[in-house]
């Protein structure tokens, strides 16, 4: 059963697949019939899902789920899966590819191959507080309040090197 992606509760489950480019106004606006559709006929063993799906930043394919009023199970996640496949297709685009980091910086996402992040840290273009799209969160809570976050406050901090403590000043 399809719900308003801002009507899914805090705890609902998300998955969030990355763009190889952004979308495009008409891509987006063409996408959300189908995106609406499959929530509405999402299912698992046979029961209706509280589900719902957002493209977000124009980079961004999130699908959330309320296991509160069912969970989803192996099938139902492979048939999201199989859903986000066909739509690389009619886009012509790739979500499910993960070689990609994508930074907010100066007000746009960029992306970056992850092979070149030591570079980029090095020379000073990613830093602890370039802001980083952690798709790994779990949560719709999660994605509201740390999404994007500092790069150093994520599995990435341990490509800035060890953090100096400052003795506090009394």
């Amino acid at each position: 059963m399809y719900v308003a992606f801002d009507q899914l509760p805090a705890t609902a489950r998300v998955w969030i697949y990355q763009a190889s480019r952004p979308l495009t106004s008409t891509e987006t606006i063409g996408t959300l019939p189908a995106l609406a559709r499959f929530a509405e006929e999402w299912t698992s063993h046979g029961r209706n899902l509280l589900a719902s799906a957002e493209v977000l930043h124009q980079h961004f394919l999130v699908l959330g789920l309320d296991e509160a009023v069912a969970g989803a199970s192996g099938c139902s996640i492979d048939a999201s899966v199989r859903f986000v496949a066909q739509l690389e297709q009619h886009l012509g685009l790739e979500l499910l590819e993960k070689s990609r980091l994508a930074f907010l910086q100066h007000g746009q996402v960029q992306l970056l191959d992850r092979r070149m992040l030591k570079d980029a840290v090095a020379s000073g273009a990613i830093t602890p507080e370039t802001l980083y799209f952690d798709n790994t969160l779990a949560t719709k809570g999660a994605l509201n309040q740390h999404w994007p976050c500092p790069a150093g406050t994520t599995w990435l901090a341990r490509y800035f090197g060890p953090v100096v403590q400052t003795p506090a000043l009394t």
